[in-house]
């Protein structure tokens, strides 16, 4: 007998396997990642991450259509998956019905498309709530803005120019809340390492050390929000350290976002979330000053 272990090409193969259960894709609201499409690292300034699957049958080939950029894409959802929610069929309908009449150059579809999929998507986020899970999407759409603000171009990253030939390109690790600073030259760079001490002094501030042909640059490790309000926190701290790197290096270039930023405000969807529940604040405990003597013990 030859049996086959090839579950991703054919996963209906281990429907008489006792205790595997074969569920359908479709409908389900998901996480992808790079891992699961052949995208720029940081993933394209119009996604999110967060995909509803049109047809999941085949989990190795599920069409699925970003809910930020509401672009159509062939998914491989067969490894590592985090399933969100799942939509009701009359959605899942409206959605494929938007998608036919984007595709027919219908006038005004593409960006009705693109509205009514965000706004199921931060439903969807208020529904689930702040969690691990929902944690790495959210970190995303917050970066998503300051992309937007800073450095407004295809892919999820802050471009600095931190000399002749010093290109410094900024991307966040979703999962991790690390930012990595990518640079060009595997050597230290002392003008570039104190200027992240600046910009980030509570951060853990590390060095990468490449691997033969690998990429080499900084890394940055912030704190891993808990709440809503902590992940809002750490977006301003992005913001404010990523301006303060663009206002050391690129003075003319910050001088021209000012009055743009100034005018318009800047991007924070985060702070459209009405997540339900109580949300929880805390405030960071402090050591206090005590006398000279020290405390005194009866």
């Amino acid at each position: 007998m030859t049996t086959s272990l090839d579950t991703d090409r054919r996963p209906e193969a281990m429907a008489d396997v006792p205790g595997v259960c074969e569920l359908p894709l479709t409908r389900a609201v998901v996480q992808y990642r790079d891992r699961h499409e052949i995208d720029m690292d940081g993933g394209r300034i119009q996604d999110i991450g967060l995909a509803l699957v049109l047809e999941g049958r085949y989990a190795s080939a599920a069409e699925a259509v970003d809910l930020g950029s509401a672009d159509v894409k062939l998914l491989d959802l067969s490894s590592e998956l985090v399933v969100l929610d799942w939509v009701y069929d009359p959605t899942l309908e409206h959605v494929a019905k938007l998608i036919s009449d984007a595709a027919l150059g219908a006038p005004g579809q593409r960006d009705e498309l693109a509205r009514f999929s965000f706004r199921l998507a931060l439903r969807l986020l208020e529904r689930v709530g702040f969690g691990p899970l929902t944690r790495p999407t959210l970190l995303r759409i917050g970066f998503r803005d300051i992309c937007r603000d800073l450095d407004l171009h295809d892919g999820t990253s802050v471009r600095i120019v931190a000399g002749p030939g010093r290109v410094v390109r900024t991307q966040l690790d979703y999962d991790g809340n690390a930012l990595s600073f990518r640079t060009a030259a595997d050597r230290p760079d002392p003008e570039l390492e104190a200027a992240l001490l600046e910009a980030f002094p509570h951060a853990d501030a590390r060095r990468r050390l490449p691997a033969p042909g690998g990429p080499s640059g900084y890394q940055v490790r912030l704190a891993l929000p808990l709440t809503l309000d902590e992940a809002r926190s750490t977006m301003a701290g992005i913001r404010s350290g990523l301006g303060h790197l663009i206002a050391r290096f690129e003075p003319d270039r910050y001088r021209s976002l000012e009055p743009v930023l100034s005018t318009f405000g800047s991007r924070e969807t985060l702070a459209q979330l009405h997540v339900a529940g109580t949300r929880e604040r805390y405030a960071a405990v402090r050591p206090t000053t005590v006398g000279l003597a020290g405390p005194v013990v009866h």
